[in-house]
């Protein structure tokens, strides 16, 4: 994994509730149908995430299990609940595509498992996003193949609104590598300001960034919570962020309104010395 670029996200405000966790990136290969075997698997916190299968099928449903080993090679078979769940895995693929937020469910001798398909072949990330009992915030990853011909995706246009099953989602504020950013992400739907959002896993939106480059991961929980007296459901969803440097960021907002969890999914260009962001591409930012 490439450790040239890390994109920290740190949250601000008071009685602000959340995870803030990092992994070292992959670069991304060329060829997406075959494994790279220059990537390799690092975790965050003395953890090795172990697929019990790392190949798939094109396009069906199929179990994807694991384990979480220790540092001694023992399967991690006691969490602590972080935010409702006792584990959280986040899917991507090597092109920032294909993102899922899972939810495996975890059998006695320490293995998790969740059924889950893919749509385009290539090489996944997986990062498994959890506490152990005792311990401090871990994340493990690994990297599975899907069976199949494809080209990677270039990152979709910077833009600063995302739509989703009728859900306009605007993020206000400017990203600056190396100061302090505050961005609030609204939710409308129809032109109307969406002030009913529900919590989901604790929080009205959970933030995964994957750095456009390196696939550096962080999971972030924005500031406030449900039920603080302060913290308004919607329509704004405010994060505290730093980039410490330039480059492109693919970010994927999950919320939850009318009992259905959506993700949002922006790219957005971290500009140097505090700079704005740059208007809308007419093209895709390639790698």
């Amino acid at each position: 994994m490439n450790e040239s670029r890390k994109f920290l996200f740190f949250i601000g405000g008071l009685a602000a509730l959340f995870v803030v966790t990092l992994v070292i990136g992959r670069t991304i290969g060329p060829d997406q149908s075959e494994p790279d075997d220059s990537m390799s698997h690092t975790s965050h916190g003395n953890y090795t995430l172990e697929p019990v299968t790392a190949e798939f099928p094109l396009g069906t449903d199929t179990p994807l299990q694991f384990r979480v080993l220790d540092s001694d090679g023992n399967p991690v078979t006691e969490y602590t609940e972080q935010h409702e769940k006792l584990l959280h895995l986040i899917v991507v693929r090597d092109d920032t595509s294909g993102y899922q937020h899972l939810h495996p469910t975890m059998s006695d001798d320490g293995t998790w498992t969740v059924t889950t398909s893919f749509t385009d072949p290539g090489q996944y990330g997986l990062y498994a996003d959890f506490v152990p009992a005792g311990g401090e915030n871990a994340v493990a990853t690994a990297d599975v193949t899907v069976h199949g011909q494809g080209a990677p995706k270039p990152l979709p246009p910077v833009s600063n609104t995302a739509t989703v099953d009728g859900y306009t989602v605007t993020l206000d504020g400017t990203i600056a590598a190396g100061s302090p950013s505050t961005v609030t992400m609204s939710v409308t739907r129809g032109g109307a300001p969406v002030t009913d959002l529900q919590p989901y896993l604790g929080a009205y939106g959970h933030l995964v960034a994957i750095d456009g480059d390196n696939l550096d991961y962080l999971h972030v929980h924005p500031t406030g919570h449900p039920g603080d007296g302060v913290t308004t459901a919607g329509p704004g969803i405010q994060f505290e962020l730093t980039a410490p440097e330039p480059g492109d960021y693919r970010l994927f907002l999950d919320f939850q309104h009318g009992d259905n969890v959506r993700t949002a999914e922006f790219s957005v260009t971290a500009q140097p010395g505090g700079s704005t962001n740059t208007p809308p591409s007419e093209h895709g930012h390639g790698h």
